[in-house]
């Protein structure tokens, strides 16, 4: 087997090819091109978008040659893959600034130099809005459309899941694999590309891109998908009691991108050390025979936020963490972690709208309640079960107030 599928095998990637053996052939004569499509729906991607991105680096340390295709073109329908109602529809300019976020984001993970080290594959970004909005649709209904059955679209199971909901599929999405398969044609004829990957949810709109590239040039390409990757307790990856967790920091900050990772699952840690930080798999099996699983989640933690945001943050991020769950203890460095300004006036403030404006404790004041008479909420280590009790500046330690909802979220305030 070819080094870097066997690679992709060994770490957890590996779900699927369209013909494992021929395209392990191909890549031991040479770099191959492929791509991965990344629609620009929103401004970040979050953990879950990530997984192919972190297979593309083993590729690219193994000489291969990505191509991040952002769907500028595409994101104006959406993929109906996985969804149970439309998408909604972004204007042209929000899609074109989420794409220009992407570049940027996904530079953390894989190297996008125009001189990449001796071996690594050099990366390019295209935007398919460069050629899909320059069709016109009687063009692109004969000279791609021709090739396309709608019994075969039909037995799809995206298309399937969506026939049998009330609310139906509508046209406009049902074009999105015709589409898809287009960027294959056009990326095989502009830039030699043999390969598409993507997760597993994909495989669909990857068979049909390989499809109308051999209908249309004879060409033999292959698809390769990637394991979606839930959690131990069978929830999605990337998704907290806070939301999504984007890369982005103005959206997921530093301490709390540290945080997700430093609570995952401890059935999860070996795991995703495989799959989401590129220690040697010496290291990580190293890792697997610890007897203490906090310091491997405290590693994972530290290098997931490294690659992400830089060392600085993370260093940032384990201190603030030990200053968070180590107490108040004189001198602890508490700057990074989420925080919020709050004048609390001569009068102070109640438990219940201090923990609203710090964005704690649920996303009512009903639920605020409830956490606060059931146990739930710390000021500065002191338990408050009273939802009358009412903080003034004198509760502050050194200015601040340290709140706590639950076993692990955090928020400090700054009493102005």
């Amino acid at each position: 087997m070819n080094k870097a599928i066997q690679i992709l095998i060994d770490r957890g990637f590996y779900k699927n090819c369209t013909d494992v053996e021929r395209l392990s052939d191909l890549m031991d004569k040479g770099p191959v091109r492929f791509y991965l499509g990344i629609d620009p729906t929103g401004p970040s991607i979050h953990i879950g978008h990530t997984v192919p991105l972190y297979a593309i680096h083993h590729l690219q340390l193994c000489g291969h040659e990505p191509i991040i295709l952002a769907g500028g073109g595409t994101a104006m329908i959406g993929d109906p893959s996985g969804k149970t109602e439309m998408r909604k529809i972004l204007p042209l300019e929000t899609i074109l600034d989420n794409a220009s976020r992407l570049k940027s984001q996904i530079g953390s993970i894989m190297d996008f130099s125009e001189n990449p080290a001796p071996g690594v594959g050099r990366a390019v970004m295209r935007n398919n809005a460069d050629w899909l909005t320059k069709f016109g649709y009687i063009d692109f209904l004969r000279d791609i459309g021709i090739y396309f059955k709608v019994n075969e679209m039909l037995r799809l199971e995206s298309v399937k899941q969506r026939l049998a909901r009330e609310d139906g599929l509508t046209f406009l999405e049902f074009s999105y694999q015709l589409l898809q398969s287009y960027d294959f044609l056009h990326l095989y004829q502009t830039e030699g590309c043999r390969m598409q990957i993507g997760g597993d949810d994909q495989w669909g709109n990857i068979v049909a891109g390989i499809d109308l590239t051999r209908r249309v040039e004879g060409a033999e390409c292959f698809g390769l998908t990637f394991n979606l990757i839930t959690r131990s307790d069978g929830k999605k990856m990337g998704k907290s009691e806070k939301g999504a967790i984007f890369l982005d920091s103005s959206m997921c900050s530093p301490y709390d991108y540290y945080q997700y990772w430093r609570n995952v699952n401890d059935a999860d840690v070996i795991k995703f050390m495989k799959l989401f930080t590129f220690l040697p798999m010496e290291e990580i099996s190293d890792w697997e025979k610890c007897s203490n699983i906090n310091e491997a989640k405290m590693k994972l933690a530290w290098e997931q936020t490294r690659l992400i945001h830089g060392e600085e943050e993370a260093d940032k991020a384990v201190a603030a963490s030990k200053a968070a769950f180590g107490g108040l203890g004189a001198g602890a460095d508490r700057s990074a972690m989420p925080t919020v300004e709050i004048e609390l006036g001569e009068a102070g403030i109640g438990i219940v709208d201090l923990f609203a404006r710090a964005g704690l404790g649920g996303a009512s004041n009903s639920e605020r309640r409830a956490v606060i008479s059931g146990g739930g909420a710390y000021v500065n280590d002191r338990q408050i079960k009273d939802v009358k009790a009412v903080l003034t500046a004198d509760d502050a330690v050194n200015g601040e107030l340290i709140l706590r909802s639950g076993k692990k979220n955090y928020k400090r305030v700054v009493v102005k």
